[in-house]
């Protein structure tokens, strides 16, 4: 491990530098604070580089996994009442299994896997990513936040006070059934109620409808009517060196350059802007309020999330480890790097911060610097460490608006351009009336809507769905293609050519050319009922039937069954291990078809039709 030490140095330092401005700010986005974005940063880059199986991936917060934290931390807050103290001890649990499951599927070896979720998925999902990251930032940007819009939330009075006397009476009725003496007590207590708990629940309520694209873009009216000018300044202002100190130079992140440039600006000038939450100074403690409140009902609605988490954290980072692996020549162990991160998200939930994963710009700056083992990751994280120890106090002082710019610049980078300007050239293999559609640009689009407006577990799920069943349906009408039914003189096998011309009308071959599964099964069926009359003796060659399903398996049943009462002899030609497995299994061999019927070859079975086969004429 030390004998890269200098090129491990210089490339974690300069990972730990490009890491630093995104940490706050996908902790900012978030909604825990720029303190949890960085404390994520640091122990998931130190641990995941101890444990992972990537020797040069820098890990932390990465946009689709900050994006999916949102939704946790909204709806876990929103059901708090907007109270982050109480909230917290669920979203950090949730955080926490999303780290566990993480390890288990490292340790179940399903990192291999990973491969095979579908890139229409996967494309529709980042794309929703950068939509989600560019659309929530635009209040930051303007300087517009709803709950500080005193005629906005003056529209959510009403509903504040029906949610408190709602709570009021919940909680007078505990868990004993509701009666007349629960209502009077409500009422008694309801007047306690003051103004500042009102106005308090209310802010939370416009917060909580105004947040996400949907409540973004219907507070935008608002907002483009309230700019300060100022913010709005400070964040273009970012965005335009980030993107033009790239045309100077890549050797230094212009997001750090941007930060520092902007922040410094508007801090040496005494700008009226505001800054970002107070980072705490010191190390970072352990939140034990994780087991000392913890309550399993506030977390198992947010279990699939959690696995939701995992899974992006693994598919994410594995992407990485192969994109390490084209830069070094190496090769990553997946299942390793799943436990790696997986250790790494747990121990950063155990302090607060965000869950992450492998991040491929961060991972292709430590190459491109000199980083060649684990021990760059290491460093990168000890950096980020020592800046939250001694610059603690100084980072507080950046302008919201800044982390803002920087988010919306990820935004932009995050979207899977290569999925959308493939979308005019994917073959359209969907009739819907005159309209031809590509069933791949439908999955896409379907993930990337309902990822933006509506829950992005969900979409995933349905995205798979879709994906799967398209999948199946084009796999069933390749082998319903494929299935051939023909007669000798018709189209014969190479090796069939020699066949005996006058066995042709006692002596019909059925090829099966790949697997028989639920989608294919109609298609046999149909097939083999067309067997001309002539035929006594039916020949299946399964040399190319690598495949057969439970369904499969019954409908050959079904069809050879009906071979043997219409005292037809059934051979079977070059039958692969698992179909033969599955047809021992429920005795279609030996009781349907005799192992002597069984013939590894053609070629046997041939000598065999020879020597008992009768020509009727």
């Amino acid at each position: 491990m030390f004998k890269h030490v200098r090129g491990d140095l210089f490339g974690g330092i300069t990972a730990g530098i490009v890491a630093l401005p995104l940490a706050l700010a996908f902790g900012v986005s978030s909604g825990l604070g720029p303190s949890a974005g960085l404390y994520g940063a640091i122990f998931i880059s130190f641990f995941a580089a101890l444990f992972g199986g990537t020797n040069t991936q820098i890990s932390g917060p990465t946009a689709p996994m900050t994006a999916v934290s949102m939704v946790v931390i909204a709806g876990i807050l929103a059901v708090n009442n907007g109270d982050i103290d109480k909230a917290l001890p669920a979203i950090l649990t949730v955080f926490l299994l999303a780290g566990l499951l993480q390890i288990g599927l490292g340790f179940l070896g399903l990192g291999m896997y990973i491969k095979y979720i579908p890139y229409p998925v996967v494309s529709g999902f980042m794309t929703a990513i950068g939509v989600i990251i560019l659309v929530t930032q635009i209040l930051p940007a303007v300087g517009y936040y709803p709950k500080e819009d005193t005629a906005y939330v003056s529209n959510y009075m009403d509903g504040a006070k029906e949610k408190l006397l709602e709570k009021t009476l919940l909680d007078e009725k505990g868990d004993a059934p509701l009666v007349v003496d629960n209502f009077t007590n409500a009422i008694t207590r309801a007047d306690q109620i003051t103004e500042q708990a009102i106005l308090k629940e209310a802010k939370n309520l416009a917060g909580n409808n105004a947040s996400g694209v949907i409540g973004t873009l219907k507070v935008l009216p608002r907002a483009l009517a309230n700019i300060n000018w100022l913010e709005l300044a400070l964040a273009l202002a970012t965005i335009l060196i980030i993107y033009g100190f790239k045309r100077i130079t890549k050797a230094i992140p212009s997001t750090l350059v941007a930060l520092v440039v902007v922040s410094g600006i508007a801090y040496g000038f005494g700008l009226n802007y505001r800054p970002i939450e107070e980072i705490p100074s010191g190390l970072p403690i352990p939140k034990l309020e994780i087991f000392t409140a913890f309550d399993l009902s506030s977390v198992t609605p947010y279990f699939f999330t959690a696995l939701t988490l995992a899974l992006l954290g693994a598919i994410d980072s594995l992407l990485t480890s192969v994109v390490a692996d084209n830069m070094t020549k190496t090769k990553h162990k997946p299942n390793k790097e799943l436990v790696g991160q997986g250790i790494g998200n747990t121990i950063g939930a155990l302090f607060g911060g965000i869950p992450g994963a492998g991040a491929t710009i961060r991972t292709v700056v430590n190459i491109n610097s000199g980083g060649k083992t684990r021990l760059s990751g290491m460093i990168a994280g000890v950096l980020l460490l020592i800046v939250l120890l001694a610059l603690g106090p100084v980072a507080s002082q950046i302008p919201a608006a800044v982390l803002a710019g920087i988010l919306v610049t990820v935004g932009i980078g995050v979207m899977d351009y290569k999925g959308l300007k493939a979308i005019p050239h994917l073959p359209r293999d969907i009739k819907l009336g005159p309209i031809k559609l590509s069933s791949e640009v439908i999955i896409m689009l379907v993930v990337m809507v309902l990822s933006s407006v509506w829950n992005l577990v969900y979409a995933v799920g349905i995205g798979l769905v879709l994906a799967s069943l398209t999948f199946m349906k084009k796999i069933g009408d390749v082998t319903a293609k494929l299935l051939q039914m023909n007669v000798l003189s018709e189209e014969t096998w190479p090796d069939e050519k020699d066949f005996p011309e006058k066995l042709k009308e006692e002596v019909f071959i059925k090829h099966l050319n790949g697997p028989l599964f639920f989608g294919s099964t109609n298609e046999f069926q149909q097939l083999a009922s067309k067997i001309p009359d002539t035929a006594n003796t039916v020949i299946f060659r399964l040399e190319r039937m690598q495949y057969l399903d439970q369904s499969g398996l019954y409908a050959m049943e079904d069809v050879v069954f009906d071979l043997k009462l219409k005292k037809r002899n059934v051979l079977f030609v070059g039958v692969q291990e698992q179909p033969k497995l599955m047809m021992e299994r429920t005795d279609i061999i030996p009781d349907l078809v005799a192992r002597e019927h069984i013939f590894f070859d053609f070629k046997s079975c041939l000598e065999w039709v020879k020597t008992n086969i009768k020509n009727k004429d």
